[in-house]
């Protein structure tokens, strides 16, 4: 057998019995925090953007739009994940040289699921298929330091992930991830230099082409079966030799991803939480900074510290902003929370933080490179005017391995960014299906979810 074969009877032949309790408590939470975060975004001008091209071109189909609206099922793709990863507040999986936002797999599977009119234990195992493959793949193979995005790890997941929710046998599924692998190599130019609205719609927009793979293959169309070993496929090309043994892959790497409590680069998690911890210890004011110190591992250095990733201290949009260390520790000093309302453009032009962020430095441990991924290790030394030096060194944060996210965390999570967009009923609602999905429908979640924020009138005519 290929490997994509091997992939693909992975995937096709995982059952809901296969779900531990424990996984599917997980991945409950991770649905329930990327819905938050995809609700908190329906408001943000790139995803108005994304809708307006969704809904010229297809305003009816099979599959639901968040906020309102029906379309096709990789333009649902496209809209849903959009919404998901806009905001950067999704969850992450940490491996020794890639990361990855492993919930980017839920917009198409969800989009799946909901064509297949499938129940919710399938789109639980379905959406559990795209994280182990996902996670897998950053742990065996990863693509960063050639050069290439981590959302090509997505041509396979999110493939093997709509496969299972639509129900394919190994054949297609096979068929489906090896079209997508073929076609799917994003660059990792998305991730350097100056941002743009593409980091994040890369990964929306591959999950949108895996669906599109997935359809032309259930119709019958063939990809190359050694889309992995073959002459210039993925390993000689992108990512080297490696070797996974799908069959005896289990449905639990959920369990080791992580969520964000702030809404920033995950890397950046555990510094935001000694700046803050340190500054509510001391009590000083952002005024009282003359200079601050950032001592972080390698990888939060090269990607938001300013290594390989390029400057960040030229700050001019929220691309940037929530992907550079300097301006996350300066406003978490000046706001005291890094939230949404922290990279509005209004508040990332202001003069304190622009020169705030520019008496922050980011500095390479070894010693805490050797501790990633297991820990998050990071150490912020603030100088105040007067000569003290106050410091606060931390592991990890609350949504870490070491302390997950429970579910009543999750729900406060997903209340804080939903509940400005969408009435209370209407979001426990939502909560209470994610909870009860196992004995549920994916309509019963779409249902809600389409209705956001729609007068009656077109509500009734989504139903029709």
């Amino acid at each position: 057998m290929t490997i994509v074969e091997q992939m693909a009877d992975f995937a096709a032949l995982s059952v809901d019995e296969s779900l531990a309790d424990s996984a599917r408590a997980q991945l409950k939470i991770r649905i329930l925090d990327a819905l938050g975060c995809a609700i908190g975004a329906l408001d943000k001008d790139p995803m108005l953007r994304v809708r307006q091209f969704v809904t010229d071109f297809t305003q009816y189909g099979r599959c639901s739009l968040i906020g309102g609206g029906r379309s096709s099922p990789d333009r649902a793709a496209l809209m849903n994940a959009g919404l998901i990863r806009y905001l950067d507040f999704n969850d992450s999986y940490l491996a020794q040289n890639e990361t990855c936002h492993p919930s980017d797999n839920l917009g198409a599977v969800l989009a799946a699921a909901e064509l297949a009119n499938a129940d919710g234990g399938t789109l639980l195992t379905a959406l559990a298929v795209a994280y182990q493959v996902q996670c897998r793949l950053s742990d065996a193979a990863p693509v960063r330091s050639r050069g290439f995005d981590h959302t090509t790890h997505l041509a396979y997941s999110t493939a093997a992930g709509v496969a299972r929710a639509l129900s394919f046998d190994s054949a297609h599924t096979a068929n489906a991830i090896a079209i997508s692998g073929a076609a799917l190599n994003a660059l990792r130019v998305t991730r350097t230099g100056t941002l743009s609205n593409w980091k994040g719609l890369a990964a929306p927009f591959a999950t949108s082409a895996s669906m599109q793979a997935a359809l032309l293959a259930q119709r019958g169309i063939t990809g190359p079966a050694e889309v992995f070993e073959g002459h210039k496929g993925f390993m000689e090309s992108i990512a080297g030799p490696f070797d996974i043994d799908w069959g005896n892959e289990k449905l639990d790497r959920v369990e080791a991803t992580i969520i964000k409590r702030y809404n920033a680069e995950i890397h950046s998690q555990t510094a935001i939480e000694a700046a803050l911890s340190l500054q509510q210890t001391h009590g000083f004011h952002a005024d009282r900074i003359a200079h601050v110190d950032v001592d972080v591992f390698d990888v939060a250095h090269q990607i938001i510290g300013g290594g390989e990733a390029g400057d960040k201290t030229l700050i001019f949009s929220k691309e940037d902003a929530d992907h550079s260390l300097p301006y996350l520790i300066a406003v978490a000093f000046l706001d005291h929370a890094v939230m949404p309302a922290q990279f509005t453009p209004e508040r990332i032009s202001r003069a304190d933080v622009q020169a705030l962020l520019c008496r922050i430095a980011v500095h390479s441990i070894a010693y805490y490179s050797e501790r990633f991924p297991a820990e998050m290790p990071s150490r912020v030394r603030v100088t105040l005017t007067d000569g003290q030096v106050l410091t606060r060194a931390l592991s990890d944060y609350p949504g870490f391995r070491s302390r997950p996210q429970t579910w009543d965390d999750a729900v406060a999570k997903f209340t804080v960014l939903a509940s400005p967009r969408a009435d209370p009923r209407v979001l426990d609602d939502i909560a209470g299906v994610v909870l009860d999905l196992e004995n549920r429908r994916v309509s019963d979640l779409m249902r809600p979810l389409r209705d956001l924020g729609q007068p009656a009138e077109a509500r009734a005519r989504d139903a029709a």
